[in-house]
Parts: C-alpha cells; structure tokens; sequence
C-alpha cells in the first residue's frame, strides 16, 4: 500500500472553480442577448439558467420580459410547500427590478391564484409590497392572518383603507414578532389612523428611518411635528426626509416649525467657518422658541374649546 496518503478533498477547488466558470460564461451569454433572445430563453429555463435570465432581464427594466417571467412562475405551481423555489424567487426578484403596473398586474395575480406558497409566498408579497400591487380584500384578509410573520408583514404594506383591513391591522399592533407590529403601525400611520401613533413615536425617537418619518408625518400631532423638527434641525442622514415630511402636513404648526428650520439653515451656509458657537445657540434656541409656541398654542386652542 502507498505510504501517500490520500486526500478525498484534493478535488474540491478544482469543482468549485469549475463552477464559478461556467457560472461567469453563462453571465457572460445572457448579457450578450438582445432583448428577444433574452425573453425567449426564461420561460423553458434551468435553474442555474433561469436566475441569470431573470436577473438581467430585470437589470434591463425589460417590460416586455413580464409575460416570461410568469410564465416561468406558472411552471412550477404546486411546488414548494417546504422549501422555496429558486426559480420563481428568481422571477419575482425580476418582476420586482422591472416594476411597473404590468409587473404589479402579473404578481397579485400569481399570488391570488396560489401560483406560489410556502417560503416562496413571502418573497412573493415582498414583490408585491415593492410593486405597490392591488391585491383583492379576500386575499389581504388570508394574507394579514397568516401563520409565518414575514407574510404579515409584507401584506401590511399591501393593505388598503377598508374598514376590515384596517381592523386587522390594529390588531396586528399587538402581534408578537417585532418586524410585524412596525409594518402595521407604518401602514395605519400612511392611512392617518391615530391608533398607530404611540408606536410610531417611539420608533421616531429610538430608531427613526425614512419609513417611520413617512408614516408620522401622514398622521402627525403637534408631538410629532416637534419630533419631527429636532430631526429636521440636525445633521443627520434623515434631517431632509424630516423636512419634507413636515412640509408635507397641512397644519400651521408644522409651517412655523419649517420656517424656522429654514433660517436655521440659512445661517449655517451664510455664516463663516469662524462663526461663535453662541450664534449657533441662539439658531437652536429660535427653533425650540417655535416648538414651544405650537405646543402654547395647541394648550390655547384645547382651552378655547372648553
């Protein structure tokens, strides 16, 4: 016997590289395709074949490629209970690049028809909430009471201002999976349902983001709109989104706030790189003067109403 010994692995790298090749070489074919090419290829697809088409298709934003694409879908109904389907997550990811309403059009179908379920459906009503699709109220209603959270979450953003929907999305503010209850509160915050405002403050002053600020400002309180202003007035990444949101309110209050963020503003850019820091104070302190005054006025006007 061989006093070598051997290595059951030795041929793992060469597999591998052998891989990432033919890998490249099919990126390569897919990219050089015209556009008819490309749509004829996806629908009778591999899989190794169908995620490369998919993809370029939707880096092409080919809107013609949207009937492929289903078709592709359509192929593997009744699959996937347990696992997800590489190929119709492949195409919904395609669906979603390429956007548009006959995009939108072809996923509420698939998932109306139950073309897709299992883990497949949750990246399905992710494509949908990207796609801004109009799914029907009864299929909202089964999605919202879905057993796997990722699916709740993503029909929240799917819903709609009708009176069941909306009960359904209050009740999800109390659901136990974090990522579910946000979605609710966004979703009922963009329909101006007061219910959702706690949450929404809460989010806004421990981990704002553009969705939160979106949410806020279509159901804002004069709470909010100070809350809104400090992120307005500071250097953060959300200070514009901030601002717009607050120009978004139809409320005096939030254009007296906006006002004064506006000058604060205009000082920093016309002021000197030397400016004293007490010029700076004072900026801050005219905009808190301005929060202080919506708040005395919102007292005032509930006083008035007495």
């Amino acid at each position: 016997m061989s006093e070598r010994q051997l290595d059951l692995f030795s041929d793992v790298g060469e597999g591998v590289s052998q891989g990432s090749s033919q890998f490249m070489r099919r990126c390569l074919v897919s990219s050089e395709m015209n556009d008819e090419e490309l749509i004829a290829a996806i629908p009778e697809s591999s899989l190794a074949d169908s995620c490369i088409l998919a993809a370029e298709a939707g880096r092409r934003r080919l809107s013609a490629a949207v009937p492929a694409l289903a078709t592709l879908c359509r192929r593997f109904a009744g699959f996937g209970t347990r696992r997800a389907v590489s190929e119709q997550a492949a195409a919904f990811e395609g669906l979603a690049m390429i956007g548009g309403r006959d995009a939108a059009h072809a996923v509420s179908e698939m998932i109306e028809r139950a073309v897709v379920q299992g883990p497949t459906l949750q990246i399905a009503v992710r494509a949908a909430a990207r796609l801004g699709s109009l799914l029907t109220p009864d299929a909202l209603r089964r999605l919202l009471r879905y057993a796997e959270p990722g699916i709740r979450a993503g029909a929240c953003c799917c819903a709609r201002p009708l009176p069941e929907l909306i009960s359904l999305s209050i009740d999800l503010l109390d659901d136990l999976n974090r990522t579910v209850v946000a979605s609710a509160a966004f979703a009922l915050g963009r329909m101006r349902r007061i219910e959702a405002r706690p949450i929404l403050k809460s989010s806004l002053e421990d981990d704002p983001s553009e969705d939160v600020i979106d949410a806020v400002a279509s159901s804002a309180d004069e709470e909010c709109l100070v809350l809104l202003g400090r992120i307005a007035r500071s250097n953060s990444a959300l200070a514009d989104a901030a601002l717009n949101g607050l120009e978004d309110v139809d409320d005096h209050r939030a254009i007296t706030i906006v006002a004064a963020i506006r000058r604060l503003r205009s000082s920093r850019t016309t002021a000197p790189p030397s400016a004293p820091e007490s010029l700076r104070s004072l900026r801050l302190r005219q905009t808190d003067q301005a929060a202080c005054l919506l708040q005395n006025s919102t007292a005032g006007d509930s006083t008035a109403g007495r």
